[in-house]
């Protein structure tokens, strides 16, 4: 017996095909005797198509970062889960944010179904087994300030859905991300995020635009929230980690647009603090000293606007730089 042959089995084909993003498009069935430069175009084209899906979620999705960026403000964690494609853009999201940000890697986690390894290789079963996303969550410790984010295309993952049901009886923030309407997962969150992207190039291959937008909202959710919890100034990265030569390089070119200070002006300040971006664009707007920056900055909880304000050049400031 086949295990579309089962009654559960039946019941997922069933289940699978009413989703728009398992959907079979007759238009596209002899797309692999069109010429590559045709196959291209087409797939660009229903790119173009993700975008769009995307903004007409805009004001759930900012619903869902005030939520998220008010709790981590009180020290809560952002917490992604999911299964396949989903759970590696989810990892992938929180690997970045410390580099991005200079986050605490355990406050940005991003959890897959299987583990590690699944980022690599496929784990058999795993995104089937609610059990393992309890584990996987319980083993996190959850507190209330917590938000935990479930990403599936489908919106019906087993892990996924059952990860946000657990958090939320945890007492957690809950968002759901998936990419078909009436979702299980959008139902069981707090917020429930929908964004519809039809039918795949390729059947049921949902790594293409469900992947593409659920990469694009989770950028939004964890850039925006950082920028709500003050890690950039205007629009550069003043919390950037300089682990290489190339971030800092940048570092220099950030503290010299954010002030507008001469090379000699803005090494002189990162060498007095230490290489803290923020704290160097303090000690040369505010005319304050090492130490005195990095106190103004913990007062504040690490905004560099507050802090400027509190040393009394908020003024100055506005007028520094030309990007801020």
């Amino acid at each position: 017996m086949t295990a579309s042959s089962t009654p559960g089995g039946r019941d997922l084909v069933s289940q699978l095909s009413a989703l728009t993003t398992e959907a079979f498009r007759p238009d596209l069935a002899d797309i692999d005797r069109l010429p590559t430069l045709d196959i291209a175009r087409l797939m660009n084209a229903e790119d173009t198509r993700v975008p769009a899906a995307v903004a007409a979620r805009l004001p759930e999705i900012a619903a869902a970062i005030d939520a998220v960026a008010e709790r981590m403000a009180r020290g809560g964690r952002l917490i992604y889960a999911g299964a396949g494609t989903a759970g590696r853009l989810g990892v992938l999201d929180a690997s970045e944010c410390p580099p991005t940000f200079n986050t605490d890697p355990e406050r940005v986690v991003g959890v897959i179904a299987g583990g590690p390894k699944a980022m690599l290789v496929s784990v058999e079963g795993a995104e089937d087994d609610p059990a393992l996303a309890r584990a996987d969550l319980d083993a996190l410790r959850l507190a209330p300030d917590d938000t935990v984010i479930g990403v599936s295309a489908s919106g019906r993952t087993p892990y996924a859905v059952a990860a946000v049901t657990h958090a939320r009886a945890a007492g957690a923030l809950t968002v759901g991300l998936a990419c078909n309407e009436g979702s299980a997962l959008a139902a069981a969150a707090d917020h429930g995020i929908e964004i519809v992207t039809g039918p795949e190039l390729v059947s049921g291959s949902t790594r293409l635009k469900a992947g593409t937008a659920q990469k694009l909202v989770l950028n939004m959710i964890s850039t925006i929230t950082m920028i709500r919890l003050g890690k950039t100034y205007g629009n550069l990265m003043v919390d950037v980690r300089a682990s290489n030569d190339k971030l800092r390089a940048r570092s220099r070119r950030i503290v010299a647009q954010a002030t507008g200070a001469g090379e000699a002006e803005v090494e002189a300040a990162l060498a007095a603090t230490g290489g803290e971006v923020k704290n160097a664009v303090l000690v040369l707007l505010a005319g304050v000293d090492g130490p005195t920056a990095r106190r103004l900055l913990t007062e504040t909880g690490g905004h560099l606007r507050k802090a400027l304000e509190a040393a009394g050049a908020g003024r100055a400031a506005d007028g520094a730089g030309g990007t801020a």
